[in-house]
């Protein structure tokens, strides 16, 4: 099922529901259909055959778009035959987000602005040089990031911590969405703007401005979850710590907005 959504550039969530028929794994995406590798959402919801016993063939599925081009297109497909056997659409609803109110630097601001445009343009742009509009921050975007002896590393992007001067990989960024890239760049930003070498640190500091944008958590877990998946031989227990130390991260901010609703 595709369904386009003229989103004009808006903040906006899609409510989205979907009744199984039998135990079944949909597939969830959400494009720029006029640019390649621009992904806003990627999801995939298995309906198993517990499912149906404990009576949950009926999920609704939340779909945060803080930041959206002219246009998109929604599609909603069963991953074994490609088609849109195996289930209905119960809910199709779209809604404004709020503005975001993210305390911050006016230089984080700056280039969290800079860095969110980028991860748009990241799938369809060329590997070279790009500056914000007041050349005050540098992305480089490389086919893939070396070593000083041209080894490919498997960091998907790397930052000075002296200097606001961001190295990012294409062939990483183009299999990740919008906002997986977010929180990638997020993070650099905070090794910067923090000025620290701790991974945890820069992982607070930018799943905190992450979140507060907007972007879905799912996609937070992801940003660390895909990358260290993809390199499993080299995952030790500091990459496992970081990733529970992300989630607790994450829950702490649920649960702060939740306070904050109720308040």
């Amino acid at each position: 099922m595709t369904i386009p959504i003229p989103s004009n550039r808006k903040r906006f969530k899609i409510t989205l529901g979907i009744r199984a028929l039998y135990p079944v794994v949909i597939g969830i995406v959400v494009y720029d259909p006029t640019a390649e590798y621009t992904d806003y959402f990627r999801r995939k919801v298995t309906f198993r055959a517990s499912s149906f016993r404990k009576d949950n063939a009926t999920r609704n599925i939340e779909i945060r778009l803080p930041v959206s081009p002219d246009n998109l297109v929604l599609q909603v497909y069963n991953k074994q035959t490609l088609d849109e056997k195996g289930f209905k659409i119960t809910k199709f609803d779209l809604d404004e987000l709020p503005p975001s109110e993210i305390w911050a630097s006016p230089e984080q601001h700056r280039f969290m602005d800079f860095a969110i445009r980028f991860a748009q343009r990241a799938g369809y742009v060329r590997p070279g040089f790009y500056h914000s509009p007041d050349h005050e921050f540098l992305i480089q975007y490389l086919p893939v990031i070396t070593n000083d002896f041209g080894k490919p590393l498997i960091t998907p992007a790397r930052i000075h911590r002296l200097m606001p001067r961001v190295q990012l990989s294409q062939q990483l960024f183009h299999q990740f969405t919008i906002p997986v890239r977010v929180a990638i760049l997020s993070h650099e930003g905070c090794h910067y703007f923090l000025n620290t070498r701790s991974e945890e640190e820069a992982d607070e500091c930018g799943l905190r401005y992450y979140l507060e944008y907007g972007f879905p958590t799912i996609e937070a877990k992801y940003a660390l979850t895909k990358v260290f998946n993809k390199h499993r031989d080299s995952v030790g227990p500091e990459h496992i710590r970081r990733v529970q130390n992300a989630k607790e991260v994450i829950e702490r901010f649920n649960a702060d907005k939740n306070l904050r609703k109720a308040s």
